[in-house]
Formats: C-alpha cells, sequence, structure tokens
C-alpha cells in the first residue's frame, strides 16, 4: 500500500512538473474561479480511476462555482472582497508610533495566487494599518522562487540592507521552495532520506539569515512563518509528505526559540482545519481567502508579542 502512495505521489509530481505547476516555477495568472475550477479537475481526471466520478466531481465543483458568482448579483472578486473584510480583535497599542515592517522571502512574501494582486497577507496588513490610519510602512521584498540560499544572498543588496537597518519588525516566509527543490530532483523516488539530509543545511541557512538580519539591525522584531501542506487535499493519506513538512517547520520553530528576537508563526493548521478553499487555481499558494487569514494570524502572534493589554477592534482588510 505505501509502494501504491508513493507512485501515486511520484505520479502526481511529475505531471505537475510536466505541466508547469510546480511551486518553484509557478507563472503568473490571472484568471476567475470558473477557469480554475476547469484547471483543478482537467489534473484530476488524470488521477481518477472512475469515469463517473471524475464528471460528479466535476460537475458538482462548476455547480459551486456557478452559484457563488451570481451571489447577490456581484463579480466573484467582489464576492472575495467582502468575505476577507472580517473584524477580529487585535492589539496595535504598539503601533501608535511611526514604524516599518520590512517583508521579505518567497511568493508567499509576494502574494503569489492573491487573486484580488493586492500582495498577499503582505498587502492585507498593509491595507488593515492604512484602513486604522495607522503610520505604518510596509516594504516587500517577496520573490517567487527564492530559496534560503537566494534569501541570503539577497540580504547583501544594498537596497534590502539599508531596509532592514531602518525596521521595527521583519517577516519572513522562506524554506517551501528548498523542499520543492528537493521533491522535484527525487519526485521518481519520494524518501524521506534527501529531505533529512537537506534540512540540516536548511537550518544553518536559515540561522545565517537571523544572524545576518541581527547584524543589520539588532533591534528588529522577527517572525518566521511556516509551512503549509498544499498535498494535504489530493494526497492526505501519504503520510511521509505531512511528517517532512512537520520536520522542517519543527526545526525552524526549534532554532527561532534560540533567539530573543526571533518568534515562529504557524500557519499548517489554517490550511489543514478549514473547510473552505483557501488554495489558490495552482493549487500551492493561498488564494486571497488564505492569505486573509495568514494576515490575521501574523496580527495575532504580534498581539503575544506585544506586552500591552490595551485591545482594539481592526478590520483586516483586503
Amino acid at each position: 500500500m505505501k509502494n501504491k502512495r508513493v507512485t501515486w505521489m511520484s505520479i502526481f509530481i511529475g505531471i505537475l512538473l510536466l505541466s508547469g505547476c510546480l511551486y518553484l516555477i509557478l507563472p503568473e495568472r490571472n484568471q476567475t474561479q470558473v477557469e480554475s475550477v476547469k484547471a483543478v479537475a482537467s489534473l484530476k481526471r488524470e488521477l481518477t480511476e472512475s469515469t463517473e466520478d471524475r464528471a460528479a466531481e466535476v460537475a458538482k465543483a462548476q455547480e459551486e462555482v456557478e452559484t457563488e458568482q451570481v451571489e447577490g448579483d456581484k463579480p466573484i472578486t467582489e464576492n472575495i472582497k467582502e468575505k476577507v473584510r472580517e473584524v477580529v480583535e487585535v492589539t496595535l497599542d504598539f503601533f501608535k508610533k511611526d514604524q516599518k515592517i520590512v517583508a521579505i522571502g518567497d511568493s508567499l512574501t509576494e502574494g503569489s495566487g492573491d487573486e484580488t494582486e493586492n500582495g498577499g497577507y503582505v498587502g492585507i496588513l498593509n491595507h488593515t494599518f492604512e484602513d486604522n490610519n495607522l503610520n505604518i510602512t510596509v516594504e516587500n521584498f517577496g520573490k517567487k522562487g527564492n530559496r534560503t540560499d537566494q534569501l541570503l544572498k539577497r540580504l547583501e543588496k544594498e537596497e534590502i540592507a539599508s531596509e532592514i537597518k531602518e525596521a521595527d519588525m521583519v517577516l519572513i516566509t522562506i524554506g517551501a521552495n528548498d523542499i520543492m527543490n528537493v521533491l522535484k530532483s527525487n519526485f521518481m523516488n519520494v524518501t524521506m532520506e534527501p529531505f533529512q539530509e537537506e534540512r540540516v543545511k536548511y537550518i544553518e541557512r536559515l540561522e545565517a539569515i537571523f544572524n545576518k538580519i541581527n547584524d543589520l539591525n539588532p533591534d528588529t522584531q522577527i517572525y518566521l512563518i511556516g509551512f503549509y501542506n498544499p498535498f494535504e487535499r489530493h494526497f492526505g493519506e501519504i503520510k511521509e509528505l505531512g511528517l517532512i513538512i512537520d520536520s522542517w517547520n519543527e526545526a525552524g520553530k526549534s532554532l527561532a526559540e534560540e533567539y530573543d528576537n526571533v518568534k515562529y508563526i504557524p500557519t499548517k493548521d489554517i490550511f489543514s482545519n478549514s473547510n473552505m478553499d483557501l488554495l489558490a487555481e495552482d493549487e500551492f499558494h493561498p488564494n486571497t481567502s488564505g492569505y486573509k487569514l495568514m494576515a490575521q494570524r501574523v496580527l495575532e502572534y504580534m498581539q503575544e508579542s506585544n506586552e500591552k493589554t490595551e485591545i482594539n477592534k481592526v478590520e483586516v482588510s483586503p
């Protein structure tokens, strides 16, 4: 049974590689949810053994999209924007003075998958601050495809280094492409060993990233945002991949705990425990709703880092 799961996993990764959907090389998209359903249905057809099951699954998905499409006679994007405008309670007392946030990392920082094209969770945070008249500057240096070794080199660039020197907080999403790079090289024979070997190097590079940021600005607060499992929806029974994600998350969390100014923010539970569709059409990146929940989680952890007790109601903006 285990071999069969690994075989299906290999087939799935092979299809994604050939179709250009891998997280490492994702192209820019700008399609509606209707087109998303067609893309996902096409992928599922390659993996589903029963023609009748395929037809029923696609019909159900299309019906859901059509229902949402006519909801209130508003376009899909407008409905999404309304959904993400939910009120959450967060502590923003520490934002009363002028502050700067620098976001660095991969496509999750860049905002890939956000159908509103407003910059993902970083853009949502920025809109939230603006809507609440907070004088907070947000600089986004996310770059799709970045691995830890590439981010480490980018920290040497004057543009990024100078902003970090003035940052009160640094938000980081990094490491998912490190995992995908190993997966790409071993998709015909997925085993734990190469991921464990690369995990050691990942920890070393991540430590170098933290140290570099602290060299530039020892007074900044660093937040490392963890991984989620994009394969869980279709291959939840393949425990090996879940173990890999957990192992790398634990590595980042453990390393963060060694620093007084680094806090780890988990995201896996956000995507695992939700009944909502939180992934974009590529089935890897978050959609706008997913990014909204990530932004809310980041604000919650900022709240925990703040020692003050005053709580203000703030609308998380799209």
